[in-house]
């Protein structure tokens, strides 16, 4: 290897596959983000029956068994509702949960004594275990499974339909593909999931910008149609007081209802290494290095091919280094201050050393030329779980930048910052009701750069909230669950939005005020309401009513409104 940072690299991954690991289940595997599992834990950390730490997701299925062993042991604290769904995520992660904790024997969920039937299961389980199209030996219908000493696998199908009108006209969406993940010797967790995308309608969105879904790269494009395919995998393992992982994925940082501010899954997934600390119980540190799109030709790269008038391009390397603190000083508490750079072309030491300051790296590297620097940024997050009964309350700020000296001077100002307050309150005045609120306000110029290559965007769309920079937003939402895999949502958010603004806009001198510009409005509201009839089947009824007012120079308002009714059938998640 010619470059000394992938060298580095390199010599990271070795060493840490190389550490002495515990041979008592050191393997991680992640649980996808849109897993019901995360809303269950929430809830019931809230209500101060657990710790629960999700500031950063996704998080390991090892630590999520953990979880459900200790609500396990607490049942008499939880509904009779939340005892039913804790039997069906214990079928689900039935395996880890026999792997992590002899204790699981005694466990009782209230379903028939269900726990103890998996982990007498567990403990007579013969050398070679196959399922095909039936249940698993946790109790949990599966497609494919299989275990041994050695190598355990999970194979699910994906498999989704849906219909509906979308302002009037017809629109379909179809997609399918494949998830597995499994386990190879004490070691090793890995997981692989790929899924192909067609939405047919006239009225398909085939670029998603002004909205929370995940941006795609299209693969097919025409007047009334778009085809797109998404896939994440990783590779891990985990070790008493750490974790290390490489892969494709998204990452969330902080909270938020319909958007998060500091990291979202907006943009598509990147390809990352990460590297978990968690050395007490009153601390924890993350890292991880991400490959970003930055979707900007290498002009000095072009080359002509043998084909007439026909060139091979290449793109700007974009690189995003983020790494986090975060403090437990009481339970139910934490506090989290993080760091991360935007940089560009090539790979830089500094910034795949976990321990770096990054800004101070920047200004090393750079030698103080803004044109020769990176893109940095600083986070806050406060949460606080159980302090008030039943209640989540949660707080972020994004600093893009910032001058301490300039603030309160209305000549010279200039921060770019964005903010995220909210809560939720769980089971008041009702049982299995959950009401959370959250405001978002993010200043102009928040996420841009002057350099295309050092922007917060990966493949085009920012990694932060969907709504980009000189908005705000307050959102609100009621959930119920009636049943066991069956909810109701209702949700409403008002949205203010000033204009985009120029280069030349963003470094003047003081900064462009809030809401600069002509403003558009945004007034939605929905409806959903989804079941999940086994593990990972799901049948789904959503309607969405957006309403835009967009105000015109000449001082008149454009009125738009559209309605969406949709109708889901799908396997996998």
């Amino acid at each position: 290897m010619k470059n000394p940072s992938m060298k580095f690299l390199f010599l990271i991954i070795i060493s840490l596959f190389s550490l002495n690991l515990s041979p008592l289940y050191s393997q991680v595997v992640n649980q996808p983000l849109h897993s019901d599992v995360y809303q269950f834990l929430s809830r019931i950390s809230q209500r101060g029956i657990i710790e629960y730490h999700d500031e950063i997701r996704p998080l390991p299925r090892k630590y999520i068994a953990a979880k459900l062993i200790e609500i396990s042991e607490k049942r008499n604290q939880i509904t009779p509702l939340e005892k039913k769904e804790l039997a069906f995520y214990v079928e689900d992660f039935g395996r880890e949960i026999s792997k992590l904790d002899t204790r699981y024997r005694k466990l009782d969920t209230g379903n028939n004594g269900q726990a103890s039937k998996i982990q007498n299961q567990a403990a007579s389980i013969p050398n070679h275990v196959f399922t095909f199209a039936g249940k698993d030996p946790y109790g949990r219908i599966r497609l494919f499974s299989y275990e041994d000493s050695l190598f355990a696998v999970n194979l699910s199908p994906i498999l989704g339909y849906s219909f509906g009108q979308n302002d009037g006209e017809k629109q379909t969406h179809l997609w399918n593909g494949f998830s597995v993940y499994g386990y190879l010797t004490d070691y090793i967790g890995f997981s692989f999931d790929f899924r192909d995308n067609s939405e047919v309608g006239n009225n398909v969105d085939k670029k998603k910008i002004n909205t929370p879904i995940t941006g795609i790269t299209p693969s097919k494009r025409s007047i009334n149609s778009v085809e797109y395919s998404e896939f994440r995998a990783m590779v891990g393992t985990d070790w008493s007081w750490g974790s290390f992982s490489i892969g494709k994925d998204f990452i969330n940082w902080g909270y938020g209802g319909n958007g998060l501010l500091t990291l979202s899954s907006k943009a598509p997934s990147f390809p990352y290494f990460r590297f978990d600390l968690y050395p007490t119980d009153w601390i924890s540190f993350n890292y991880f290095h991400a490959w970003l799109e930055s979707d900007v030709i290498d002009s000095a790269a072009i080359y002509s091919t043998y084909r007439d008038n026909q060139y091979r391009i290449r793109y700007r390397n974009k690189y995003l280094a983020s790494h986090t603190l975060t403090f437990y000083p009481l339970h139910g508490l934490s506090f989290s201050l993080g760091e991360s750079i935007v940089y560009s072309d090539k790979l830089e030491f500094l910034y795949l050393f976990p321990f770096s300051f990054f800004r101070a790296a920047d200004h090393y590297l750079s030698d103080n030329n803004n044109n020769a620097g990176a893109n940095s940024q600083f986070f806050f997050n406060l949460s606080s779980r159980g302090h008030i009964p039943n209640t989540h309350l949660f707080a972020t700020l994004f600093i893009d930048e910032i001058a301490l000296s300039d603030i309160g001077d209305p000549e010279r100002e200039r921060n770019q910052l964005g903010v995220t307050i909210g809560g939720s309150v769980t089971d008041l005045p009702i049982n299995n009701l959950t009401l959370s609120i959250n405001y978002t306000r993010i200043n102009p110029f928040v996420y841009r750069h002057y350099i295309p290559t050092q922007t917060y965007e990966s493949r085009g769309y920012v990694m932060g909230h969907w709504m980009q920079h000189n908005a705000d937003q307050i959102y609100a939402s009621i959930n119920y669950r009636i049943l066991r895999g069956l909810q109701i949502k209702v949700w409403g958010e008002y949205i203010r939005k000033g204009e985009d603004g120029s280069v030349d806009d963003q470094y003047t001198r003081p900064s462009k005020p809030f809401l600069f510009g002509l403003r558009t409005n945004y007034t939605n509201w929905g409806f959903n309401a989804k079941y999940e009839i086994i593990h990972e089947a799901f049948i789904s009824l959503t309607y969405n009513s957006y309403f835009t007012s967009e105000e015109q120079s000449n001082d008149i308002l454009t009125d738009k409104r559209q309605n969406e009714f949709f109708m889901s059938l799908n396997y996998g998640f």
